[in-house]
């Protein structure tokens, strides 16, 4: 990755333009039986519908705070991209009553609820499908997003120092945030091509991390695993060598 990028966007845009094709995260869900991988273009494609929507049908601002109430899942992923492209500070698992906007899972609806601003609902369900029903008093994001534009531009330049994240107590600033994600990518002996296999959920910075940012920072890429509890030692074993898995991290 480019030594000038100070912000997740930024990596993602060097990600983008050094190789658009190989895979970035690949998503297992193993309660369902879910798998889906996304490359770096398609990621790329997510996050900046997901960014337009943010900015313009939402009209957050930088500076805005998100109360990301999601598990670790391919469209959480996309949401903490989004945020740093517009510039927005994601406060995972934070407090709907005092942000700006809320995001949430089924199963945090009425926590979301203390939220006086807009509020987003994920299905969470498998291919990023819709609810049969969207849940009252939220805009269903599988219906929202499709019709935003696939390319993305801030209408103000994010700033590297500015406040970017907030997770179990930790604050950073996306520079902040950068430089740590390529300390863990040296500490887990991460290059370009690397891929990762992680169990982490995404309410702790290791989590977030080996999750999504570290493999980033480095040119790698994740395989994120949900309920990765259920799956047994053979399984595992077999799912490290079908993947390609250089890294563990469970």
């Amino acid at each position: 990755m480019n030594a000038s990028d100070r912000t997740p966007a930024d990596l993602l845009r060097s990600a983008l333009a050094a190789d658009p094709a190989r895979p970035l995260v690949t998503f297992y869900d193993d309660a369902t039986g879910e798998r889906v991988e996304l490359s770096v273009a398609t990621f790329a494609n997510w996050v900046a519908k997901t960014a337009n929507l943010l900015q313009g049908e939402l009209s957050a601002e930088p500076g805005d705070r998100l109360a990301l109430l999601l598990p670790a899942h391919w469209q959480s992923a996309v949401w903490l991209l989004a945020c740093s492209s517009v510039g927005v500070v994601a406060e995972v698992q934070g407090d709907p009553a005092s942000a700006d906007l809320v995001v949430s899972g089924p199963d945090s609806l009425d926590r979301a609820r203390a939220c006086r601003g807009e509020r987003i609902a994920l299905a969470l369900r498998p291919l990023g499908g819709r609810f049969p029903q969207a849940p009252e008093g939220f805009a269903d994001y599988a219906v929202e997003v499709p019709g935003q534009g696939d390319r993305f531009a801030a209408f103000a330049p994010v700033d590297p120092g500015a406040p970017a994240l907030t997770v179990a107590g930790t604050a950073l600033t996306a520079d902040q945030l950068v430089g740590r994600a390529r300390e863990d990518a040296a500490r887990l002996g991460l290059v370009p091509g690397s891929r990762v296999l992680t169990g982490h959920g995404y309410d702790t910075w290791e989590g977030l991390s080996t999750g999504l940012f570290a493999p980033l920072a480095a040119g790698g890429s994740v395989v994120l695993c949900r309920h990765l509890e259920r799956l047994d030692a053979q399984g595992l074993a077999g799912r490290v060598e079908s993947e390609r898995i250089t890294v563990t991290a469970v």
